[in-house]
């Protein structure tokens, strides 16, 4: 015989219990997973690149979390904008991209068919590249290879 035990989850809103101070801009969180991030990273590092370096400035500087927060915020609005237009301008190659990386335990070389896809779309209607930093001078980058030396079977 069983009986009936109400679960241990409460039904009322969260509440935080350390909110931030009104003089710090609010901002809404990304919303995505790592398998969209990963997809967009590149993208938001050139389309992010001086709200980054202001960050990371702002962090060398001091090391306080609280003294940078606003110059993340800007990060955090800087990748939702690119996040909210990549969604609008190419989203079945983003959907494409990120559900390969989160099937192929995050390895791009998995999934570099859907990568081109998305990389020409990106460029096409955002006027975005995909530049990864430190790639030799003169060689091609690992992304546009066409016929790796190591590549896994592509469906």
């Amino acid at each position: 015989m069983s009986s009936y035990q109400p679960g241990s989850v409460q039904t009322r809103p969260y509440v935080d219990p350390t909110p931030l101070p009104d003089d710090i801009p609010k901002v809404q969180e990304l919303g995505v997973t790592s398998g969209p991030l990963k997809s967009a990273a590149f993208f938001i590092g050139a389309y992010c690149k001086e709200y980054n370096e202001d960050f990371m400035l702002c962090k060398a500087e001091n090391r306080d979390p609280a003294h940078c927060l606003k110059e993340g915020r800007r990060v955090t609005r800087c990748a939702t904008d690119l996040i909210n237009k990549m969604r609008e301008n190419c989203l079945s190659q983003f959907q494409e991209h990120w559900n390969c990386l989160e099937r192929n335990n995050q390895e791009y070389y998995l999934c570099r068919k859907p990568e081109r896809s998305l990389n020409a779309c990106m460029f096409e209607k955002l006027g975005l590249t995909k530049v990864i930093p430190g790639t030799p001078q003169g060689q091609k980058p690992i992304h546009e290879v066409e016929s790796p030396i190591f590549k896994a079977i592509q469906k």
